[in-house]
C-alpha cells in the first residue's frame, strides 16, 4: 500500500494528524537514531512517545522541538 493511502486508512479509523513535510522527515530521522542507537524495536516507541510529549504544542514549537532532540540524539550517536 502506497504511504498516502495508509495515511488515509488512518484518517478513515480517526486517526487524523496533518504533518508537513518537516515534520514527517524529523519524526523518521528519530525513528532512525532510535533504531540505530538501540533495538530497533525503539524506532515506533520513540516516535509515539515524542507524538504524545509534544501533541499539545503550536506546530512551530513542536518543530523546535523536534530539531533539538533530534540534533542532540545524533550528535550523542556520532
Amino acid at each position: 500500500m502506497l504511504p498516502e493511502a495508509w495515511f488515509q486508512r488512518l484518517a478513515h479509523e480517526g486517526l487524523v494528524v496533518d504533518l508537513d513535510a518537516e515534520e514527517r522527515a524529523l519524526l523518521l530521522d528519530l525513528a532512525r537514531i532510535a533504531a540505530h542507537s538501540s533495538e530497533r524495536w525503539t524506532a515506533p516507541l520513540s516516535t509515539w512517545i515524542a507524538g504524545i510529549a509534544l501533541a499539545e504544542f503550536p506546530r512551530e514549537q513542536r518543530l523546535e522541538r523536534l530539531r533539538a532532540i533530534v540534533t542532540a540524539l545524533d550528535v550523542e550517536r556520532a
